[in-house]
């Protein structure tokens, strides 16, 4: 009786065997930061760039009399570049911190405003047409402070690198509306 007893109580006692365990190579999360960085930020940089090769020369620009304060379209150019590099850091900081799943307006808003900021150098500086251009500097200059907004609710630090874009789109929003009287 105590041998069964015994057996019953070793049987209940004993440990199941384990599965070993199979070890998946992991990716290290700084590899897909930077992955993710190059592509956030070289994808409309890329656009940009090739947007400003194919419609970026614009004679009558160049050839209008203005004032001593409008930018030359080399540094429409050059403040283009920037701003795009400027809107890819805040929102790579933005995605690093779950921004892009937690915040539901935060992708929209950034596509949106690049796509306008792409939008507007063909359209004013080659198919010269400021009239339109104003709308979209304005709808742009809204959409980069709903960015400014919405960035600052995920990262802080990154609503910090919008406002310089805020700046000059506001300073491209006035300078279009003077084209329009040029």
């Amino acid at each position: 009786m105590a041998a069964k007893t015994l057996q019953n109580h070793t049987k209940c006692c004993q440990i199941p065997p384990t599965k070993p365990k199979t070890t998946k190579p992991k990716i290290k999360p700084n590899f897909l930061s930077f992955c993710s960085l190059f592509i956030i930020v070289l994808l409309p940089l890329c656009l940009t760039l090739t947007i400003i090769y194919l419609f970026g020369s614009s004679r009558k620009y160049q050839a209008t009399a203005k004032p001593l304060w409008f930018p030359s379209l080399t540094l429409i150019h050059i403040a283009s570049v920037g701003s795009t590099l400027l809107m890819g850091l805040p929102a790579w900081l933005v995605w690093v911190d779950g921004g892009f799943l937690l915040e539901s307006d935060v992708l929209p808003l950034y596509i949106s405003q690049i796509s306008l900021s792409i939008v507007w150098d063909p359209l004013v500086l080659r198919f010269e047409e400021p009239c339109l251009g104003v709308i979209f500097c304005l709808v742009n200059l809204g959409t980069l402070l709903a960015c400014y907004c919405t960035f600052g609710k995920v990262s802080p630090f990154s609503k910090y690198l919008v406002m310089p874009c805020l700046v000059w789109v506001g300073y491209l929003t006035l300078v279009t509306f003077m084209l329009i009287y040029l």
